[in-house]
């Protein structure tokens, strides 16, 4: 009876501790977004910031703040929270830490069908906003399956190190083909996809915001619902049936969860890479591996990097910008060699 008390007031413990930690990281996101109102060419004081808010700005200080800056801001954090929970899906089905969309080539994916739609229209601006998320979910989708095929061996299933490398060969493979499919465009067209590849959050009017808003509310909270699953999923595929889970439906409906998010993000933020690998990492450092509280904390630490690394990429070079994808780059690179050189097998 003590050892069930003992357990259960060190889970009570834990809980709050993430809870207290998951507050922490959404007052940082709330700073961060408020530095980020005020970054860029065209300062606003902060005086100047409230009483725009508050409709009591000029016609071009509303302008700044309402059409330019705060879709943006509110895009970095949208995205920073799909693709930190896609990449922590990945981990946990794949059980393979150095997972993540933009290393396992779903986001490149994404980028070619997307990049495939925009060339049949007169401008990059011209392609239907809310037509984009679904393109890239096809071919993030398709990537995603030819990836699991090359690496799957019948009677091994599929190794971590496997995995990693098709992924990193498929991507490479998307790549060029993007590469090669630049040299049919036009000047304006040929300077968005070189954007596009540099991971510069392209889509910054709040159409973007509404195509991309019903992905994320959608399937980051049925990620979060499945986070039991993922528990189980957790302790390997026999054991995981033994306790009475549907092991490759779910598995099947969570990677689909985790495809769409990656999708949805880069259809608007371009190829950011690393977000799914150092957000759930660092959500583990936190709170552990529990998936209730890791899955929620990965999400705000997502959002965190992203609106950081868009808001230092605005300010660090003014009046030129450095592409988020770029700026997280620097700090993601380093980081997975670092797991790389830690991983075994």
């Amino acid at each position: 009876m003590m050892e069930k008390t003992t357990f259960g007031s060190f889970e009570a413990a834990k809980n709050k501790r993430g809870l207290i930690i998951m507050i922490s990281l959404a007052v940082l996101i709330v700073i961060a977004f408020i530095i980020s109102m005020n970054t860029g060419y065209i300062r606003l004081t902060p005086m100047e910031l409230i009483n725009t808010l508050f409709g009591k700005g000029t016609d071009k200080q509303e302008l700044i703040l309402f059409q330019f800056r705060l879709p943006r801001i509110v895009i970095s954090v949208l995205i920073g929270a799909g693709l930190a929970v896609s990449g922590a899906v990945m981990q946990g089905v794949f059980r393979n830490a150095l997972a993540d969309p933009g290393i396992l080539g779903i986001n490149a994916g994404a980028g070619i069908m997307v990049m495939l739609l925009i060339s049949f229209y007169p401008t990059a601006t011209a392609a239907p906003v809310y037509l984009l998320p679904m393109v890239a979910f096809v071919g993030a989708g398709l990537t995603a399956a030819l990836i699991y095929a090359l690496a799957y061996k019948r009677h091994q299933g599929i190794s971590p190190m496997r995995l990693l490398l098709t992924g990193v060969a498929v991507a490479a493979g998307m790549s060029a083909a993007m590469i090669v499919l630049t040299l049919r465009l036009d000047p304006e067209k040929y300077q968005f996809v070189a954007t596009w590849l540099a991971g510069s959050i392209w889509g910054t009017s709040w159409k973007f915001v509404l195509s991309l808003l019903p992905w994320i509310l959608i399937l980051v909270p049925y990620v979060i619902y499945k986070a039991r699953v993922m528990n189980v999923l957790n302790l390997g595929e026999q054991t995981a049936v033994g306790l009475g889970a549907a092991v490759t439906k779910e598995q099947f409906r969570l990677l689909a969860a985790a495809v769409g998010l990656a999708a949805a993000s880069v259809a608007v933020s371009g190829g950011i890479g690393f977000v799914g690998l150092v957000g759930p990492h660092l959500a583990r450092r936190l709170v552990g591996p529990k998936h209730q509280l890791m899955l929620p904390t990965s999400a705000l630490l997502g959002s965190l990097l992203v609106i950081t690394a868009d808001t230092i990429g605005r300010w660090i070079l003014q009046p030129s910008e450095i592409p988020t994808g770029i700026v997280v780059a620097v700090i993601g690179a380093p980081y997975f060699l670092y797991l790389l050189a830690r991983t075994k097998s």
